[in-house]
Order: C-alpha cells, then sequence, then structure tokens
C-alpha cells in the first residue's frame, strides 16, 4: 500500500514538473501572440470599417481539430497536412487520421469473426486502415507528375516572355493566364501573393514547397539569381527546359524497354496468391491446415509478410529514377 501511495505521489510530482516545464513557456508565448494578433484584428477590423476588404489569412478548423490538437507534437499530422496540401485537396490532416485509424479498429474488430490470426487481422486492418493515405499519396503522385510533364512548356513560355522585354512578374503572369492546371494553378498563387505585397523570392520558395520537384527548384534558382545579379539567365532556362524534355523522355524510354520485365515480375507475385486460392477452391483440406494449425499459422504468416516483402522489393527495382 505504501508503495502505491510513493508511485502515485511521484508520478504526479512527475507529471506536474513537465506541465510546468512545457506547458507554461507556452502559454507565455500564446499570450505575447494573442496580444499581437488583437492588434492586427483591431487594424483589420478599422480598414473593413473605412471600406476595405478583409486580407487576414484564416486557417480552417475540421470537426476533428482537437485530434490534430492531441497529437500534432508527434509531427505526423503536420506531415500529412503538407502531403494533402501538394496533392491540393481540401482534407484536414487530423479528420484522415481520424478515418484511418476508424477504419482500421473496424476492420480489426470485423477481421476478427474470420480470421483467427491474430498477426495477419493486425496486417489487414493496418492495410484497410492506411487506405485514405494511400489515396493521398496517389493524388499527389499524379499531380506533381502532371506538374513535370507541363514545366518544360512553362518555363520556353516564359523564356519567350523575357526574351521580349518584359520582367519577372510579367512572365509569371503570362504563365498564370497561358497555361493549363495544375502549373496555371501555382504560378496564379505566385502572382497573387505578389499582388499582396509579398517578396518575390518568399513566394518562389512557398510554391516550390507546395511543388517538391527538383526541375522546379533549378527554375526558381535560376529567378533568384536572376533577380540578384542581374545576369542573363535566358539561355540557362533554355537548357533547363531542354534537359527536362530529354530526362522525360529516357524516363518513358526506359519504362516503354522494360514493359515485359515489370509484367514478368507482377505474374511472379501475383502467382502465390493465384496458386493458394487454387487449392483453397479445389483441395480445401489441404489449405484448412494453414488457420487451424498453430504451426499452419506461423507458416501462413511468413508466407504473406515474405510475399509483402517481396512485392515491396520488386516494385522498388523496377521504379528506376531518371
Amino acid at each position: 500500500m505504501f508503495a502505491i501511495a510513493a508511485f502515485l505521489i511521484f508520478s504526479i510530482a512527475l507529471f506536474g514538473a513537465a506541465w510546468y516545464v512545457w506547458v507554461v513557456p507556452r502559454n507565455e508565448e500564446a499570450r505575447i501572440l494573442e496580444s499581437r494578433l488583437r492588434g492586427a484584428r483591431a487594424a483589420v477590423r478599422t480598414q473593413k470599417d473605412r471600406g476595405g476588404a478583409d486580407l487576414t489569412l484564416r486557417e480552417r478548423r475540421g470537426s476533428l481539430a482537437f485530434w490534430g490538437d492531441f497529437v500534432s507534437w508527434l509531427g505526423v499530422v503536420n506531415r500529412l497536412q503538407v502531403v494533402i496540401q501538394q496533392a491540393n485537396l481540401t482534407y484536414r490532416a487530423a479528420d484522415v487520421a481520424a478515418l484511418s485509424i476508424g477504419i482500421a479498429v473496424v476492420s480489426w474488430l470485423v477481421l476478427s469473426l474470420f480470421i483467427p490470426i491474430q498477426a495477419l487481422r493486425l496486417l489487414f486492418a493496418l492495410f484497410l486502415g492506411s487506405g485514405p493515405i494511400l489515396y493521398i499519396m496517389r493524388k499527389r503522385a499524379a499531380r506533381l507528375s502532371k506538374f513535370e510533364d507541363q514545366l518544360p512548356d512553362a518555363i520556353d513560355l516564359f523564356t519567350r516572355t523575357m526574351r521580349a522585354g518584359h520582367n519577372i512578374h510579367s512572365g509569371l503572369e503570362t504563365i498564370g493566364e497561358e497555361t493549363s492546371d495544375p502549373i496555371r494553378m501555382e504560378f496564379r498563387k505566385v502572382t497573387e501573393e505578389l499582388a499582396l505585397g509579398s517578396a518575390i523570392e518568399a513566394a518562389l520558395h512557398k510554391m516550390g514547397d507546395r511543388v517538391p520537384i527538383i526541375d522546379l527548384k533549378f527554375f526558381i534558382t535560376g529567378l533568384i539569381l536572376q533577380r540578384q545579379t542581374g545576369a542573363n539567365m535566358v539561355a540557362v532556362l533554355e537548357n533547363l527546359s531542354a534537359l527536362i524534355r530529354e530526362r522525360l523522355n529516357m524516363a518513358r524510354k526506359l519504362k516503354a524497354h522494360t514493359a515485359s520485365q515489370r509484367f514478368s515480375a507482377g505474374l511472379l507475385c501475383a502467382l502465390p496468391l493465384v496458386v493458394g486460392l487454387g487449392f483453397w477452391v479445389q483441395k480445401p483440406e489441404y489449405t484448412r491446415l494453414l488457420w487451424t494449425d498453430p504451426l499452419g499459422q506461423k507458416f501462413f504468416t511468413y508466407a504473406i509478410v515474405s510475399e509483402i516483402l517481396g512485392i515491396l522489393i520488386i516494385r522498388k527495382l523496377s521504379n528506376v529514377k531518371v
């Protein structure tokens, strides 16, 4: 009894010290920030009373924002929110995380009625729970791929505008008007930020964060160097456009030449599933031991984990980055 009381007292004291060290400085920072925001809101109200527009940028909080506040210290929600923004989706990271966890828990409960092996239930539950995140990653990859395909034409349009005697702002506006999404959307955001008084370096770096493509990083670096040094970057941008086209062309050729190998890899990965399904249909007594016998459950779990690892390794080997 004495040990339990001592443990409780020690735990309360430890949590109290942690709360003081962690929460009190943050509360002081929040108080200072709130006072600054109060002054900004007062200035905005004064501007609105004079007939001006409200230009304050506000974050839209989702219905499960408290979940994001609870786990934001892990950094997972922040990284997921960055991925969502790069995919140009309007979801909130807290909502997606809560949905994924809910799907995983429900899948675990439902699969417990059909799959007696706990390791397999956990594996399938994690796979089903990661569905929303996999969907976001797929949308992000498709958008970045489309952006990369359109980038050489956008660079050529920018260089022609620069050759005509226009400045960088006019070139960016031309890209935002004469191209298609997602190029047009991102460059319109840059021109809007410039119209609101943002520095061109900051606006370009924000676009680089929203679209993490190495070729776009080179384009942004070239523009910033041209602005800071006054050098003629038209030839450099033309070479960059040709280099991007050549790399994309090489990637397509590589994909075409390795089509048969990738098909063989897919067939090899699907072969154990097809054979297992065939045995389960034709001779169910052969496969019943895999989930009724304890040793069979271990072999079955090992086989599924090995199959997944093999698929991931073959996928990694077949996707060559150019």
